[in-house]
């Protein structure tokens, strides 16, 4: 079965850097639209990032310049580097697989506060 396993979340100071990382397993990554998505207290979850399995990438305005997500299909695994981080990049973080975010992780949260 579809298995997704999210890392790296984790307390920083307002402006600082995350990495975070999703490792898949139980599917032929290459084949899949890999997205971030978060979810901040008392808030819809919404897009944060998505990369085709091209390549192509798409984000979110709010995280445009500042998030980058990538993927490394030798290793099964997509990240989003975070930078310039500020308190409304507070959420749970979670790894999606598939066009129609059809595979969920368990998530990790994200806290960006001083």
């Amino acid at each position: 079965q579809v298995q997704l396993v999210e890392s790296g979340g984790g307390l920083v100071q307002p402006g600082g850097s995350l990495r975070l990382s999703c490792a898949a397993s139980g599917m032929i990554f290459r084949l899949y639209t890999m997205g971030w998505y978060r979810q901040a207290p008392g808030k819809q979850r919404e897009l944060v990032a998505r990369i085709s399995f091209g390549g192509t990438t798409n984000y979110a305005d709010s995280v445009k310049g500042r998030f980058t997500i990538s993927r490394d299909n030798a290793k099964n695994t997509v990240y989003l580097q975070m930078n310039s981080l500020k308190p409304e990049d507070t959420a749970v973080y979670y790894c999606a697989a598939g066009a129609g975010a059809d595979y969920w992780g368990q998530g990790t949260q994200v806290t960006v506060s001083s």
